[in-house]
């Protein structure tokens, strides 16, 4: 059995993959050697923003991103499911890699309870499998188990939310359940407790979240 990983302290953690998603700087990841993500046959969406990671793909490589404004686009893979831009295990566009490059982390799926086995990616989904939280505090377990809950109220109750605002995959829909898991924390006889928010609530973070910007 493969050991496990430290994947440091989960309210830290979280606290900084949002302000990565939110584009308040890089996801900060131990990934070691791991190249996973780079290898599991993964679109690497590009916004036409990113002018610095544009210049240094080929734009052969690139193709206008399905159902998304003019200038958004995408970057395949090789018949091996790798990144074209991964050489020899390392990538060679590492100080000018997209957005998508620079948010990603395999921790959500053990956060949320998901499995990134789900949308066929073995390899993230073993190395996601070895990530081990710590607790900074009695309670923080709470946080870990509304984001689970989170996910499967996502899961449960699609069909109740906004048309097209859940995910389709099973990363989009554990960033989704780490975006929304604060509604998911309520209070209790003066503790921290999981509870279920109110079917509005949730589809109200979820129309303001697909709202473009």
């Amino acid at each position: 059995m493969d050991a496990g990983l430290d994947a440091g302290e989960l309210s830290a953690w979280a606290a900084g993959a949002l302000a990565a998603i939110r584009g308040e700087g890089d996801a900060v990841v131990p990934c070691g050697s791991c190249t996973a993500c780079c290898e599991s046959s993964q679109f690497v969406h590009i916004a036409p923003d990113e002018l610095d990671a544009l210049a240094h793909i080929p734009r052969e490589l690139l193709f206008p991103a399905p159902r998304a404004p003019r200038g958004h686009v995408l970057m395949g893979y090789d018949e091996h499911g790798r990144c074209p831009m991964l050489v020899d295990g390392a990538c060679t566009i590492y100080e000018h890699r997209p957005r998508t490059c620079r948010t990603y982390d395999c921790r959500v799926f053990p956060a949320t309870g998901l499995d990134a086995g789900d949308d066929g990616k073995p390899a993230i989904a073993a190395r996601a499998a070895r990530w081990t939280f710590s607790y900074d505090a009695d309670d923080t377990h709470v946080q870990h188990d509304a984001m689970r809950a989170a996910a499967a109220f996502v899961r449960d109750r699609a069909g109740d939310l906004p048309a097209g605002a859940v995910s389709v995959t099973a990363t989009q829909r554990a960033v989704m359940a780490l975006e929304l898991h604060d509604l998911f924390i309520g209070e209790q006889h003066g503790h921290r407790v999981v509870r279920e928010p109110a079917i509005d609530a949730v589809s109200v973070v979820l129309t303001r979240r697909s709202r473009p910007t």
